[in-house]
């Protein structure tokens, strides 16, 4: 009888070993599925039938028969899908094959996502920089002491040698740089997630330490990063933006707090300053309720660059010069778009109203499936969108949101067509995943606009894929999931003595469909970074108890 690998649709807090019975190769985690949710399980070889069974007694409550296999191409597999969705009662249970192999027990529950969400918004709490920080996970305590409080000199912003307070926010990746682009898209859906499920948040505990006294654990700890981004304002009250705050080349895999070479603001970039603006402007209207006097000095930071650009329209790039570290460079047109959005929706004023509709109509009312940091022009069309503020042009409206459907309905389309679920079709590159829980930001966005019940099962399929329903049969997310990644590029995992990596954090996957490394050395498929683990971190937030 042929080999069989059996891959579900679901979540795991602890890392799972496959069971192996007459030469089939069960792999499982542990969790399970949302009640109402489909549930899945993609099937590589000849399988007719299969049963759930309930783990405490053994009784089969659930029987059912397996598609005809597909052949995937650039997996090189024949797949079959084995559906038991109709099955809800709440509890444990496995899978189990007609030759009798089977699979770990999973749960059926609507707080199925919560550890994993936690262990996943954790890891920004994780990522801070300036301070000590402390977190256990499976019984291990990841830690380091207070790092990086030298941030930063101002050589490149014109004020050789000197020094001023660029301390806190987080560090970006598996580099210990902070970049104010990358902060941009990262912020931009940490805000977005709680604009749409803030009942969810509001309330869920984070067990951060009181940096934000009255905050909830969420908003507390995007405040940590809001707190450093004013240092990255330059201080000559231009509205100009430092690009990042870095050393001159990467650290070498040592302990954040072991490293003690100098860090310099570098110079200003338009796409930073407009980053800068939108994301201020969110921090202005989703903290005002906790603390009116921060949110105005956000808001009043936001427009203080905001009038910058305006008065210094053309685009300003950030060249590396004597930098080696990360470049985040792009063109400003989307930064600018999604600023004026946020200032709109903040401040309720008709001049970034119309600012926004004349960039959006330049470029076609555009929304994409496929975007990350380098064009952000998604967040604006969608706080645009979602926006039920008066004085929209209803050309303008109603042609943005027929975009942000149609690319709903063609993510659906690709994630109904992948044996896997994976809903960016055949593109793979650097950072590929956090493109795949992106997209759930679209669904999510789509569905609130036209509700279709296909939006979110994609978005949970997302989700799945990630962590373990994929080629590898394993999660990309360290400490989560199916065997999951386990040497993430990653300079606290690789300096410490722990075998297991800091955990919580998506890596970025292969550059094909069967091109990942788990490997510390390839940072171009198993780095993390703060724009992949935003998504993630939105992605499950949409699926907290929300049954």
């Amino acid at each position: 009888m042929k080999n069989l690998l059996i891959v579900l649709t679901f979540l795991v807090v602890t890392a799972c070993q496959p069971e192996k019975k007459t030469g089939i190769t069960i792999h499982l985690n542990s969790i399970g599925f949302l009640p109402s949710a489909k549930k899945t399980a993609s099937i590589v070889g000849e399988v007719k039938s299969f049963v759930l069974k309930r783990e405490d007694d053994h009784a089969v409550v659930f029987k059912g028969e397996t598609t005809v296999p597909v052949l995937q191409q650039d997996v090189d597999q024949h797949v079959c899908l084995a559906d038991f969705s109709s099955f809800t009662e709440e509890g444990k249970y496995y899978l189990e094959t007609q030759d009798g192999s089977r699979s770990v027990s999973v749960e059926i529950s609507p707080t199925v996502y919560h550890d994993a969400f936690y262990t996943s918004m954790r890891a920004f709490y994780l990522w801070r920089c300036g301070t000590a920080v402390e977190g256990e996970h499976n019984g291990q305590i990841f830690s380091h002491g207070p790092c990086h409080l030298h941030d930063g000199y101002d050589d490149f912003t014109g004020n050789p040698g000197q020094w001023r307070d660029g301390t806190g926010g987080w560090h970006d990746a598996g580099d210990y740089g902070k970049y104010t682009v990358n902060a941009g898209i990262t912020l931009g859906m940490l805000f977005l997630a709680w604009d749409q499920f803030q009942p969810q948040l509001e309330q869920f505990p984070l067990n951060l330490p009181e940096t934000a006294p009255g905050f909830p654990d969420y908003l507390k700890e995007l405040k940590w990063e809001t707190d450093w981004l004013f240092s990255m304002q330059y201080p000559d009250g231009s509205g100009r933006v430092s690009h990042k705050l870095t050393r001159l080349n990467f650290a070498p895999f040592i302990a954040a707090d072991a490293d003690t070479a100098r860090r310099y603001f570098t110079e200003w970039s338009s796409a930073a300053t407009a980053s800068f603006t939108g994301m201020m402007a969110q921090a202005a209207r989703y903290f005002q309720p906790y603390d009116a006097d921060y949110a105005q000095k956000c808001l009043d930071a936001a427009l203080l660059s905001y009038d910058f650009l305006q008065k210094n329209p053309e685009y300003k790039r950030f060249e590396q010069g004597d930098f080696k570290t990360g470049g985040y460079q792009s063109p400003d047109e989307d930064d600018r778009l999604w600023a004026a959005a946020e200032l709109w929706e903040t401040t309720d004023e008709s001049k970034y109203l119309t600012d926004f509709e004349e960039r959006a109509a330049a470029m076609d009312c555009q929304v994409d499936e496929d975007w990350d940091w380098a064009d952000v022009s998604n967040l604006a069309m969608f706080t645009y969108a979602l926006s039920e503020k008066e004085g929209k042009t209803p050309e303008v409206s109603e042609k943005i949101t027929q975009n942000i459907v149609t690319v709903a309905n063609e993510i659906t389309e690709k994630g109904r067509q992948d044996v896997y679920g994976r809903p960016l079709g055949g593109r793979y590159y650097w950072g590929c995943n956090g493109t795949v829980a992106r997209q759930a930001i679209n669904l999510q966005v789509a569905n609130r606009l036209s509700p279709n019940p296909a939006y979110r099962q994609t978005a949970l399929d997302a989700i799945s894929h990630l962590l373990g329903r994929n080629y590898y049969n394993r999660s990309f997310v360290t400490g989560l999931g199916i065997s999951p990644a386990m040497h993430p590029h990653d300079r606290r995992s690789g300096a410490d003595e722990l075998t297991d990596p800091w955990p919580g954090y998506l890596v970025g996957g292969g550059h094909s469909a069967t091109g990942w490394n788990d490997l510390e050395e390839d940072y171009a498929t198993n780095e993390i970074a703060i724009n992949w683990q935003g998504a993630l971190v939105y992605a499950l937030a949409g699926f907290l108890a929300d049954e």
